[in-house]
């Protein structure tokens, strides 16, 4: 069982005062949680070492007076030490790490301390600091290639390779910490993120940013397979939302794992639809073989971020893509 329950618990709120420490604040979702965090009011200290972050996605924040930002590398030795000793966070959201599934399987070492050894750095540091609560960005590749739909956190953990192996034994680090010391932790497993300021190589929503670039240049898309096989995509606004309700909403668990996910499937003919109708004039979609091994379809039951965070996703997908390309300065067909 994924959740373990206190009876009697129930946490306290996060003070605005007291700053929210986010690593990979640099990053894809690091930024657009930071950005959140400081709309409400929050003080926020942003950790990035800027190896795969960039500091032009915190342009807003670092005008703010209340976000400082850090460059360092989370895994460094004593770093998270240091940060929380000097800055004194109520909880840190720990989204900082190696996020490609295939740069994983290359290089395990990498994997190993980018994902796992930097968890045991930010949950050493809150025991020895008196954080209160962790924040971990975790993913729906703990589950691995399930049937059964939607996936609920109770749907057993079978992760088919090295990146979705740490995350989940980063799950399970965090929890025994909660369990033995005088922490609150909050496991996050995204789905299908996408959003502005993601990378065309982003392992989360990779399949819209080829879409993207393909429709914008002009040059078309190509899909594998009959283009029925399914996500559930949420948009980065909506997971910034919930990294935030999880920082500071006060919990009746010491522990949590919630996806964050819309409960939604919708194939990748769906998603066309959505572009052929924002650019008109564009070629029509190459069909190609279906890849071997690819899952066919995914979608996540958000009923426990619901019920424990007051999280549930907003963003429709065609306001999701809309907002994507605006942002991106992609003038649309008329």
């Amino acid at each position: 069982m994924n959740i373990r329950i206190n009876n009697g618990f129930q946490s306290n709120t996060t003070t605005l005062d007291q700053p929210i420490v986010v690593t990979g604040a640099a990053g894809f979702i690091g930024s657009h949680t930071t950005d959140e965090l400081l709309s409400l009011g929050h003080r926020v200290v942003g950790v990035d070492d800027l190896s795969t972050g960039r500091i032009g996605n915190l342009g807003e924040s670092m005008r703010n007076e209340r976000f400082e930002f850090v460059k360092a590398d989370v895994a460094g030795p004593e770093m998270m030490d240091w940060l929380c000793q000097r800055y004194q966070p109520a909880a840190i959201i720990h989204l900082a790490g190696l996020v490609s599934v295939v740069a994983a399987q290359e290089n395990p070492g990498r994997n190993y301390r980018l994902n796992l050894h930097a968890t045991q750095q930010v949950a050493e540091a809150a025991r020895s600091c008196g954080v209160s609560r962790v924040v971990f960005a975790s993913s729906a590749a703990t589950y691995g290639n399930t049937l059964a739909l939607p996936v609920s956190e109770e749907t057993p953990t079978r992760p088919e390779g090295l990146y979705g192996s740490c995350k989940l034994a980063s799950e399970h680090l965090l929890q025994g910490y909660a369990s033995s010391f005088d922490l609150e932790v909050v496991c996050l497993r995204y789905f299908n993120v996408y959003g502005s300021r993601q990378t065309g190589d982003s392992p989360y929503a990779g399949v819209i940013s080829k879409f993207v670039e393909g429709f914008s240049s002009g040059n078309g898309v190509t899909v594998f397979g009959d283009g029925r096989q399914s996500r559930d995509f949420i948009h980065v606004r909506d997971v910034a939302r919930a990294n935030a309700l999880a920082a500071t909403v006060p919990l009746e668990l010491r522990t949590l794992v919630a996806n964050v996910c819309t409960g939604r499937q919708q194939s990748l003919n769906e998603v066309l639809s959505v572009f052929g109708n924002l650019f008109p004039h564009a070629p029509a979609p190459r069909r190609e073989t279906a890849r071997r091994g690819e899952i066919l379809h995914s979608c996540g039951d958000p009923a426990i971020a619901k019920r424990h965070l007051g999280f549930q996703a907003r963003t429709t997908l065609d306001e999701g893509l809309r907002h994507l390309i605006d942002h991106s300065g992609i003038s649309i067909s008329a």
